[in-house]
């Protein structure tokens, strides 16, 4: 029998800070590294040419899930691995990953435990480890689904789940301002998806969504532990939490007419 073949999948935009890092974690051990650029205008694609990244461009955005299938179109491997820049595969996580491809199993897709580095150090509580994402799975068994954010894999009914051993190091964000503009998007994204399905909110709703992903995160998953970068984490994502709602409220206000707009 044959052995079965990797690849490593990226979708991405502007990720030149970050791209080398992760494409050098996964160098000389996948057959093929397959990159969906969504519109870059930084060196994005002259780093993935270096690792010899069979590059594609699709800039008609129509959300991530959609983005992750139409790469998904464009491999050819057995067996699929999806990263992202920001990203790095450990040794130990490698040699897991080998050893599930080795082994063919039908049927099973594999999680994989992701640690962050967020504001100077790997966040170990905050109900932030072990994050597990699937992200290894047999390239003709399932796809992401096509949600505008906060994709998945869809597994198969039937289909087993085991997590794999090791790390994925995720450096998620650089600096408070990064965090800032990423939620942003997130939740405008969020809302374009609840407007879609005829959802509304209140700012109540934020409110108490905000407060909530506090406590339980600092409170009830110890995010006191990670420390000041708990703390902060905590409430940066509290914000992020209400800013979806507000932005869902926002969108069924009135418009401004040609009446209120010369009131004096």
């Amino acid at each position: 029998m044959t052995k079965p073949t990797l690849a490593a999948v990226l979708i991405v935009k502007n990720e030149a800070l970050q791209l080398e890092a992760c494409l050098q974690s996964i160098q000389g051990w996948v057959d093929e590294i397959i990159i969906v650029d969504s519109g870059s205008s930084d060196g994005t694609e002259s780093i993935a040419r270096q690792f010899d990244a069979r590059f594609f461009i699709n800039t008609d955005w129509q959300g991530f899930g959609r983005q992750r299938q139409w790469a998904q179109q464009h491999c050819n491997a057995d067996w699929l691995f999806w990263l992202d820049a920001d990203e790095v595969v450990t040794p130990a996580l490698q040699k897991s990953i080998q050893t599930a491809v080795r082994a063919h199993t039908p049927h099973t897709v594999y999680r994989i435990n992701r640690l962050s580095w967020v504001f100077g150090r790997f966040i170990r509580f905050s109900g932030w480890y072990p994050d597990r994402v699937v992200r290894l799975y047999p390239r003709k068994l399932t796809q992401y689904n096509d949600a505008l954010v906060h994709e998945h894999v869809v597994v198969p009914p039937k289909v087993v789940v085991k997590d794999l051993r090791g790390d994925l190091l995720h450096f998620t964000y650089r600096n408070v301002e990064h965090y800032l503009v990423k939620s942003a998007h997130y939740a405008r994204a969020w809302a374009d998806q609840q407007t879609h399905k005829g959802r509304k909110a209140s700012l109540f709703q934020g409110i108490i969504h905000g407060l909530g992903c506090f406590v339980k995160m600092y409170v009830f998953r110890q995010g006191f532990r990670d420390g000041q970068a708990g703390f902060l984490l905590a409430i940066l994502s509290a914000h992020s939490a209400f800013v979806k709602y507000a932005d869902l409220w926002a969108r069924r206000q009135p418009e401004p007419t040609q009446k209120n707009q010369h009131i004096t």
